[in-house]
């Protein structure tokens, strides 16, 4: 079973995520806030099992700690700032 993986993180954000985006990872950086829910389902759509947000884009987040926590095929994590 091959995983697929995604980060997400802030447009302005320039310290999250550095490593996997210059290894050629998928990293998606978003432009507003406001569309991290609708951002995740469309990751999840695609078949992205693992889906790795900036802290600042899961504040973000209406409902998908709620709605993926007890999924078994999507694992959400969290990457919180070393700030």
């Amino acid at each position: 079973m091959k995983m697929k993986i995604s980060w997400v993180k802030y447009e302005k954000d320039k310290r999250s995520f550095r490593l996997p985006e210059a290894l050629g990872f998928d990293v998606f950086s978003l432009s507003d806030l406001e569309k991290t829910d609708e951002t995740v389902r469309n990751l999840v759509k695609n078949d992205y099992d693992t889906i790795v947000l900036s802290n600042e884009v899961a504040g973000f987040s209406e409902d998908i700690i709620k709605k993926y926590k007890n999924n078994k095929n999507v694992k959400i994590v969290i990457s919180f700032s070393k700030d």
